[in-house]
């Protein structure tokens, strides 16, 4: 299976179109289908193909299906034996017609979503359309993408933007972690003053649902709570009264709040089929009450999971709690186990599950959260223990790596592709990829990580890290940029490691800074001593060797960042994204070789350095303005300024102050502040 990406390019390319004079046709699809087969190339007229294919993109998003149509071209026919899974689909280019057969408005729709990528790619290559057959199914059933809106919100046209690149990729479905950004007319004390109301968030499931994507809300409770909590009207429910954390559980007030929420939630999106309850990271004490936290938290799932159920809705829970009180969470994270440790642990723990496994809800899935090892036994054997003992589980993964600028890791390939095989392998009901807000990455650096999502997911191991990467790089520029010597988002990720903490004093992190008030400043790294020229550069050489080393290769990024403006067919938007972070990552590799510079005891040197310092803040003024003009066209920047911060108890970078700019770019300020006070 994973020689078949190999396989595919190598049938993809064996076939030249005539029209183009002889110029290889090279298919990316993404996700990958189950099966394909080429045997020539097609008379069809391309443009009389694309505006068919318009025409039944139009009908479906209208009416939702193809029972009512008949195009000519493009026919949508149902097999012989009715025998096709729900989402699966057959596709076939003729020298005539072309036919997409499926037992379902999804197949059908995904075989248009496939055919659109072909016809995508023709037109970009100025080739013919192939004469193919193509069988296709996913692996998983559910492929989820999470919203994280809790920091901010995007311009409403954006999320339809976002969705129909979802819907390309086979995606069908959004769990959007709503929070504060909803206005609840229950509860209005909860929303946010720039919050969407009802029926914005209505209008964009109305889009999603039309190209078979299900929007269902994530309603944070139990813990996770500051965004009710921190309200004044709210405080009488926290189980901590100095934290706006957690709700007490024991309290019957709490759960009339949460089923309002609930309700005005449901109503935003009205073709959820899952109601996400939240429940993670929290330990509430009691109040005396004489019970154990794990009974504690299995009371307050019970009754948030009779309200899903009587609402017709399938209740989905984080499921790190009940693991942690019974003591075998920390099975999961040791990479170190082995799995006959991890069998012993479990052996000795399982029974404090065991003791409550009637207590669990029959009715809930329970979310198996791994972002960085879901190989390891421990997280198979938590699995495994819901499966057994008759619970339904879906996984969640990550495309963002928590507190910085970007996604890390080839946007963490490695662990969406690992976990999204454990899935399959295991039959669980899906999987879900998290897109956290914490440090509110733009959503353009998310999307090769849902490309991995997408491929995964839907077709298995069939291509390589690198083959997705590829597939992601033409899907969403175009063939012109499809070769590896156009790719620059790994050492980009690189360099953004360096960046967070780069212009800090050992020991000191970008996201703790706020906590320190008016002391932050002392964070930022100390300035050269001109008394003693040389000593700052030896004491920070490491630091001033990986500067020079970025330095570098931020100068190849941006270079193939601009190579790659004038050559994209799409999406230059994705490529400003990217160049803005690194013009901020390389302010901070010139800042550290700037003053390396003024450390040096040549006064030309010295000299030269002094009059790049003395130009610091303008320089730096200007590349926050662009940075916020460019984010700013798809995005909400700045909380309203009467908006309540909460205590933070997570230090999410992105929870810290009002304006985008002053939680987002504080380390630079405080820097150019003392380089201006030194």
């Amino acid at each position: 299976m994973q020689r078949f990406f190999i396989f595919l390019t190598l049938v993809l390319m064996v076939f030249s179109c005539q029209s183009s004079g002889g110029n290889n046709l090279e298919l990316q699809i993404l996700p990958s289908p189950t099966s394909l087969s080429i045997s020539g190339i097609s008379g069809l007229d391309l443009a009389e193909v694309r505006k068919a294919y318009q025409e039944s993109y139009s009908h479906f998003v209208s009416e939702g299906s193809f029972d009512s149509w008949n195009q000519g071209i493009i026919s949508f026919t149902s097999s012989l034996e009715k025998s096709l899974k729900k989402e699966a689909y057959k596709l076939e280019i003729s020298e005539e017609r072309i036919e997409i057969i499926a037992d379902s408005p999804e197949g059908h729709w995904y075989g248009l979503m496939t055919l659109g990528q072909i016809l995508e790619d023709s037109q970009d290559q100025l080739t013919q359309l192939p004469l193919l057959k193509i069988s296709d199914e996913p692996a998983l059933s559910y492929r989820a993408i999470h919203w994280d809106v809790k920091h901010h919100l995007e311009k409403k046209e954006y999320y339809y933007e976002k969705l129909d690149q979802l819907a390309a990729q086979k995606i069908n479905a959004v769990i959007v972690e709503i929070e504060d950004k909803l206005a609840y007319e229950l509860q209005p004390k909860v929303g946010s003053p720039d919050a969407f109301s009802i029926a914005d968030w209505k209008e964009i499931s109305d889009y999603a649902k039309a190209r078979n994507i299900e929007l269902s809300p994530l309603v944070q409770g139990l813990g996770h709570a500051s965004f009710i909590l921190k309200h004044e009207e709210y405080v009488h429910l926290r189980d901590d009264p100095s934290s706006d954390w957690a709700f007490n559980p024991l309290n019957e007030k709490t759960y009339e709040i949460q089923f309002d929420l609930y309700k005005d939630a449901l109503k935003a999106f009205p073709y959820a089929s899952y109601l996400h309850v939240g429940g993670d990271e929290v330990h509430t004490t009691g109040r005396n009450s004489g019970k154990s936290a794990l009974e504690l938290q299995l009371i307050w799932l019970n009754r948030v999971s009779e309200y899903a159920a009587q609402k017709g809705l399938i209740p989905i829970f984080w499921d790190d709690m009940p693991l942690k009180n019974a003591g075998v969470y920390n099975s999961i994270y040791n990479r170190n186990l082995t799995e006959a440790q991890v069998d012993s642990i479990w052996t000795s723990n399982e029974p404090e599950l065991n003791k409550y496994v009637d207590m669990f809800p029959k009715n809930c899935v329970y979310m198996r959260w791994n972002y960085s090892i879901p190989e390891s036994p421990g997280n198979e054997r938590a699995m495994k223990w819901f499966l057994d003992n008759g619970f339904k589980v879906m996984g969640a993964t990550a495309g963002q790596t928590r507190w910085n600028l970007m996604p890390q890791q080839q946007s963490n390939a490695k662990n969406i592709r690992d976990f999204a095989l454990i899935s399959i392998r295991n039959k669980a009901e899906g999987l879900l990829l998290t897109l956290w807000d914490d440090d509110s990455p733009h959503f353009e650096l998310y999307g090769r990580g849902i490309s991995n999502f997408a491929e995964y997911t839907w077709a298995g191991e069939k291509r390589t890290i690198e083959g997705v990467q590829k597939a992601f790089r033409q899907r969403t520029f175009g063939h012109t940029l499809a070769d590896e010597s156009y790719e620059f988002i790994d050492s980009l990720e690189l360099a953004v490691g360096f960046w967070k903490n780069s212009l800090l004093k050992e020991g000191a992190d970008r996201n703790r800074l706020t906590k320190l008030g008016n002391e932050a400043i002392n964070s930022i790294i100390e300035l050269p001593n001109l008394d003693s020229a040389g000593a700052w550069s030896e004491k920070n050489e490491n630091r001033l060797a990986t500067a020079r080393k970025n330095l570098a290769r931020i100068d190849v990024v941006l270079s193939k960042i601009e190579a790659s403006k004038d050559r994209a067919r799409r999406n230059h938007y994705t490529l400003e994204v990217y160049e803005q972070v690194a013009e901020v990552v390389q302010f901070s590799n010139r800042t550290l070789l700037t003053l390396a510079e003024f450390d040096e005891p040549s006064g030309e040197s010295r000299n030269q350095a002094e009059a790049k310092l003395e130009a610091l803040e303008s320089e730096w003024k200007a590349i926050q303005s662009k940075v916020e003009s460019v984010y700013g066209k798809t995005r909400q920047l700045n909380k309203p300024a009467d908006y309540i911060l909460d205590q933070d108890h997570h230090v999410h970078l992105a929870n810290q102050a009002l304006k985008f700019s002053d939680w987002q770019f504080k380390v630079e300020k405080l820097l150019v502040e003392k380089v201006k006070n030194r």
